[in-house]
């Protein structure tokens, strides 16, 4: 289905062509010559190639403006009529200007009441301007609604202009602007509105804008029809479980779940502002022939108007065609999206407002925080495209979530570095070299630390998840025991250990040549001065092992224990290992579970144990006879 939008001025023949066309009357009622457009109605007719193509009537009240917009907004394609006995007005004018701002890249003109008067004039004058526009030369037709003078011409160029238009992406994410909200039989309430691509089935789940608040569709009406699914480009009228009567109303949307983002700050590229004519129709005499300005002199107060949404936004001009856009109530918008900008009417004696079109290219801007921060985005913005890539959005934001990005409007996403999150090339290549300096940074200020805390890292790096950190790490970086550490082993060398500490192990070790299997209490640790911290560095420099959490000994006494513990008749009971080790129930009963967990002894059921397996050479680390005499000698002179 195709959905064409008819611009033109009231009493300019709009209904009664369409009724030609269609056998819809737009003005069905007495009391609704000025509200028929309200209902941007079901009018719709079967074109020669079978097509079926629907009519929004756009109202030529400078009052019904945001019904103008309800019905433009997402159509691709326009019936530009004006009356052959009217001829070309400003209100024309007008229109012809927001729908140029729109975007619209499709329309016929066609000259109407062809019976009352020659058309030519109407015709060269109303081409003339259009050619103009940013919509360039189109093509038109004359009819009489009347007499059906030219009306199969005009069918056949609307067959012609629609076989022009784009395929709607079925797929794409849903969003209805509400143009009517009326009560049901029943109680229920029906909404009506334009879905302009993607399908919506009875049952879904959307959510009411700006509230975002669920409701379920209860019935779907599409073509004339209840059906189970519409796909755009069509009309469609929507019964809704789960609101209220008054909680609905034009200019809100319905939307699909998390394929959107609600904002109320916006980046724009502004088309150049189009100037209203004077009260009597001519330009005044200060404004161009172009009827033209720079972006930048729209007024710092204006009316966004996007689908049958109306807000006003607060402009900072951000360059001489880009803005920063603070609105006054958030709206679901993708980048990419058309809006129209309008300014108050305070122009000299102007008829309607300075207009302009606007494309979003930003729906989650960050902040202008620092001196220069506008220029510096201005100069990003300037080589986007109107449609933003997710490379051009990752570039300015660095990191973002997959699903942020569709719901900002992008479909082709690059492969994430870390869960969801996706990453700006530069960016990732320049937090690698970030991690190296704060884990430098740490290692220096804490030398005795096992290594620098993941959260820890995140904040110094200002990371939003903590598995980007660890998506980070490359050689020579590792993580152990949740730490980030330097190096494949951390700490790599008793000369990486502070003085202080290197004096006190060579104490401590003096202690256990002497007695390899008794373990310094904590009294006699304190004394030597190492706590917890630096007997976890020694440990991992190699200088200790840590037996337990209260035994620590010199490398490679399990291995000696073992030596000791072999030459034991198998199996061999606590007590008896106590005494061959020459050390206290303290230190021993550690031991011996140390040597169970690691497989070198095995304790049977009577808690008896037996030595599995040595090797037939002693571990270098073992004392040697003369070491040990030096290490005596060591302490007797302490």
């Amino acid at each position: 289905m195709y959905v064409v939008a008819t611009a033109g001025y009231s009493e300019h023949g709009k209904s009664a062509l369409i009724h030609t066309l269609t056998g819809t009357d737009l003005d069905h009622s007495a009391g609704r010559q000025r509200s028929a457009a309200v209902d941007t109605g079901p009018a719709r007719l079967t074109l020669p190639s079978g097509a079926l193509l629907a009519f929004v009537d756009l109202p030529g009240s400078e009052r019904f403006i945001s019904t103008m917009l309800a019905g433009a907004g997402p159509e691709p394609a326009v019936l530009f009529v004006v009356a052959a006995d009217k001829g070309w007005t400003a209100q024309a004018a007008e229109q012809l200007a927001v729908v140029s701002a729109l975007g619209v890249r499709h329309a016929l003109l066609v000259v109407t009441r062809s019976d009352l008067a020659d058309p030519a004039p109407a015709l060269a004058a109303a081409s003339a301007r259009i050619a103009a526009s940013s919509l360039g030369p189109i093509p038109a037709a004359a009819v009489s609604a009347a007499t059906g003078a030219g009306v199969p011409d005009l069918v056949a160029a609307l067959d012609e202009m629609c076989a022009r238009l784009p395929a709607p992406d079925p797929g794409a994410a849903v969003r209805i602007w509400i143009d009517r909200s009326v009560t049901a039989n029943g109680g229920g309430r029906v909404v009506t509105g334009t879905l302009a691509a993607g399908t919506v089935h009875k049952d879904d789940e959307l959510l009411i804008t700006p509230a975002m608040r669920p409701v379920r569709v209860r019935e779907l009406t599409s073509l004339g029809s209840i059906a189970e699914a519409a796909t755009g480009t069509t009309r469609v009228a929507l019964s809704l479980h789960g609101t209220a009567r008054d909680t609905l109303h034009r200019g809100m949307a319905l939307v699909q779940p998390g394929r959107w983002t609600l904002t109320d700050v916006i980046d724009v590229r502004i088309g150049a502002v189009t100037l209203p004519l004077a009260e009597d129709g001519e330009q005044a005499e200060s404004q161009r022939t172009t009827g033209t300005v720079p972006a930048g002199q729209l007024a710092r107060s204006v009316t966004l108007h996007v689908g049958s949404a109306r807000v006003i936004a607060r402009l900072r001009p951000l360059g001489p065609n880009l803005a920063r856009l603070s609105l006054a109530d958030p709206l679901p918008l993708h980048v990419g999206d058309r809006v129209l900008l309008r300014e108050p009417v305070n122009r000299g004696q102007a008829s309607w407002p300075a207009v302009a079109g606007g494309v979003v290219l930003d729906v989650a801007p960050p902040p202008l925080v620092r001196r220069g921060a506008a220029a510096a985005a201005a100069r990003r913005l300037a080589t986007w495209s109107d449609q933003p890539t997710a490379g051009e959005l990752l570039g300015r934001h660095g990191l973002l979530r997959a699903s942020v990005l569709v719901a900002m409007g992008v479909a082709e996403l690059p492969e994430p570095v870390a869960g969801e999150w996706l990453a700006d090339p530069d960016r990732w290549r320049a937090l690698g070299h970030q991690l190296g300096e704060v884990l430098a940074s740490h290692a220096a200020a804490e030398p005795l630390a096992a290594g620098m805390p993941i959260e820890a890292a995140r904040s110094a790096l200002d990371l939003p998840d903590r598995r980007l950190v660890t998506a980070l790490v490359r050689p020579p970086f590792r993580i152990s025991c949740g730490a980030l550490q330097i190096g494949p082993a951390g700490l790599t060398g008793g000369q990486q250990l502070p003085e202080a500490v290197l004096a006190a192990i060579q104490v401590l070790l003096a202690d256990l040549a002497a007695a390899p299997f008794v373990s310094p209490d904590a009294g006699r640790l304190r004394k030597l001065g190492l706590d917890g911290r630096s007997i976890a560095a020694a440990v991992r420099a190699g200088e200790l092992m840590r037996i337990s959490d209260q035994v620590v000994l010199a490398p490679g006494a399990d291995a000696a224990a073992a030596t000791i513990l072999a030459a034991l008749e198998q199996p061999f009971t606590a007590a008896q290992a106590r005494q061959a080790l020459g050390t206290t129930r303290r230190t021993a009963i550690p031991l011996l579970e140390y040597l169970d967990s690691a497989g070198i002894t095995e304790r049977l059921a009577d808690d008896r144990r037996l030595v599995r397996a040595l090797s037939a050479t002693p571990p270098a680390s073992v004392p040697r006879a003369t070491e040990r005499t030096a290490a005596t000698a060591v302490a007797g002179e302490l």
